[in-house]
């Protein structure tokens, strides 16, 4: 694919611009710093991989040795290190993109008492936090954005108030689809009447990233090679979040692949999978365990 002619349609220079990434460390994260450099932006790349952090600043400026570049290694499952990641980029003087990228897909739902699984923790508990946290700061300057990578899962789910993180349920597809529904509704409704901050869900496609490898290993294996074949680049993937930056789309509309939401460039969407009363559920619930968040946090 020729990147050229897209980047020139769609984009326009980010320099001076501060954009705040998390799950940078690989495949669709890894390929949107690279875009993000090259577009100028300053970048604060967040990983709990710190090695692959490190590998990534790296590579990062040996193809832009002008860029500036931070990284923060922070494990969104923990909300310790939550907090301390919150606590270190509202050091920062402004952040004019918000790049929530980082998911985890098929692993055990086990919690103690009382918590929430480790899925719902990393895909909606942690961006929510950081973006309600991270409020004043991206209101500082002209207008922010805040993007949040979702994905077709999420139309697998639906709110259930008896099992608001669907640690009761087996079906892996509906509890990352549950978190994924949480996530993207729960901002939408919150910076809805917000003139300061706008807000994109983009949707990358399927493509074979570090998420398929939440998979058994001989699974992991046999769909490698088919999907790189079949589906989009991590590369071609990426311009999904690259275009939530710079296009707008109103509410209940997102980015996502034009053909089927699986292949091609991105292209502006209506959702239609969730009634505005179940948005409203969605969001009670969301500043709930917010305010429960933010108690322990304080404790």
């Amino acid at each position: 694919m020729e990147y050229n002619g897209w980047f020139k349609r769609n984009t326009s220079s980010l320099e001076g611009k501060t954009v705040v990434l998390t799950g940078a460390a690989g495949g669709i994260g890894t390929q949107c710093c690279f875009h993000l450099a090259r577009l100028g932006a300053d970048l604060v790349v967040i990983d709990r991989n710190i090695d692959g952090l490190q590998k990534l600043k790296e590579s990062l400026l040996q193809k832009y040795p002008a860029l500036n570049v931070d990284v923060i290694s922070t494990d969104l499952s923990n909300l310790e290190d939550v907090k301390k990641c919150v606590q270190n980029l509202k050091q920062l003087p402004k952040i004019d993109v918000l790049i929530h990228n980082a998911g985890v897909f098929r692993l055990p739902v086990r919690h103690e008492k009382g918590d929430y699984n480790i899925i719902f923790k990393v895909n909606f508990i942690a961006p929510y936090y950081i973006t309600k946290q991270l409020l004043p700061l991206l209101e500082k300057g002209g207008k922010a954005k805040v993007i949040v990578v979702s994905s077709l899962a999420h139309k697998f789910a639906q709110y259930d108030e008896n099992d608001v993180d669907y640690s009761g349920n087996t079906d892996d597809q509906k509890i990352y689809g549950n978190s994924k529904r949480f996530v993207m509704f729960s901002l939408m409704r919150l910076l809805k009447d917000n003139d300061k901050v706008d807000l994109s869900i983009v949707h990358p496609g399927i493509s074979y990233t570090n998420l398929m490898k939440n998979f058994p290993k001989f699974i992991s294996k046999i769909i490698e090679l088919p999907m790189k074949l079949i589906f989009n680049s991590p590369k071609k993937s990426s311009l999904s979040i690259i275009k939530g930056i710079f296009g707008e789309h109103g509410y209940c509309e997102w980015f996502g692949p034009k053909i089927f939401s699986i292949w091609g460039m991105p292209k502006r969407k209506r959702l239609k999978s969730c009634s505005p009363e179940e948005i409203e559920k969605i969001f009670v619930k969301a500043e709930e365990i917010y305010q429960e968040i933010n108690k322990k946090m304080a404790d």
